[in-house]
């Protein structure tokens, strides 16, 4: 070793500092390739670990967030449901529904001429249910009876108004003859849209 070291000293100043420069140059080589490299790739490989769990902790805050706001629309939704189920009366229901109508239109001060039950129109989940209405009376009595059916707690549309040439123009107050369809809904149950959706694709194979 100090031969080495004397011979090392005996070289010209510039091949002692190219042997020192390569000295150092091979020291570093070695450490980068024994240590250096090898624990670069481990720690990449460790902060791409870092990386994907942080956007897995991301990810699952951001499901636990939605899982709660999802939970909250449920929530409404099933109240809305319930709201929209309040409104619609069942087929038990129809019967005193209409009962109702017709006593408002008598609370109202209007004679019924006809009150007729048409064939109900069939929706995805809901029926409607129309009905021939013909009254008469004055136009306010006719206004209070719209007013009052307007403010049921059930959902009842009047459409198709018409109003005919009044029978005494020269009474007071004019008497008229007023004729309209309330239409109301209800709630179709699973057996009643399984019938239903039966009978459709029966309707349908048989068409030619």
């Amino acid at each position: 070793m100090n031969e080495l070291i004397e011979r090392l000293f005996e070289l010209p100043l510039r091949q002692r500092v190219l042997v020192l420069v390569g000295g150092v140059s091979l020291l570093f080589f070695l450490y980068a390739y024994f240590f250096y490299w090898p624990r670069s790739a481990q720690i990449a490989d460790l902060e791409a670990q870092k990386e994907n769990l942080a956007h897995e902790r991301d990810r699952k805050t951001a499901l636990v967030a939605n899982l709660e706001k999802a939970r909250q629309e449920v929530a409404q939704l099933d109240g809305d449901l319930r709201k929209a189920a309040a409104e619609l009366p069942t087929t038990k229901e129809i019967p005193d529904l209409l009962s109702n109508i017709s006593s408002l239109a008598r609370e109202s001060g209007l004679e019924i001429l006809q009150f007729k039950l048409r064939a109900e129109q069939y929706e995805d989940f809901y029926a409607e249910v129309p009905v021939d209405v013909l009254v008469r009376g004055t136009y306010h009595q006719v206004g209070a009876f719209f007013d009052k059916v307007g403010t049921m707690a059930r959902i009842v549309n009047v459409v198709d108004v018409g109003i005919k040439s009044p029978l005494r123009p020269e009474s007071d107050p004019v008497t008229l003859d007023t004729s309209c369809v309330a239409v109301t809904f209800r709630f179709l149950d699973e057996v009643e849209r399984e019938r239903i959706r039966k009978e459709k694709e029966k309707e349908k194979g048989g068409r030619p």
